[in-house]
């Protein structure tokens, strides 16, 4: 599981194509656009893993001319995709970098150790 920002970015209309590439290269998801009314600004409201948050916001500015404003606030956890036990996947590797951080052994210790033994 990985927590997920809510993401609710103030823009100018041209500066929304920026916010859609950044969004995309951080595994974030769009949900909501609209155009506040009576003015030229836009709301875009997106999801971002916070792992991917990191940097955002001078990422975002220098995509959109230092024209967007991003607000995040934790929304929800979600499953991270793919396979922690599978050595060529990101969860592994986010494993092994909080195991070797913890001063654990590397290998990931077998299935059989958390099973109740009578």
């Amino acid at each position: 599981m990985e927590p997920v920002y809510l993401v609710e970015i103030q823009c100018p209309e041209n500066a929304v194509g920026g916010i859609y590439g950044v969004l995309n290269r951080r595994r974030g998801h769009v949900f909501e656009e609209a155009q506040v009314t009576g003015t030229p600004m836009f709301i875009v409201k997106a999801y971002l893993p916070v792992n991917e948050s990191f940097g955002f916001t001078a990422d975002l500015r220098s995509n959109t001319g230092g024209q967007a404003f991003p607000q995040c606030v934790f929304d929800h956890w979600q499953n991270f995709p793919g396979n922690p036990s599978d050595s060529k996947s990101r969860p592994y590797q986010i494993v092994m970098d909080a195991r070797k951080r913890k001063g654990l052994k590397e290998a990931l210790p077998e299935l059989d150790n958390y099973l109740d033994k009578m």
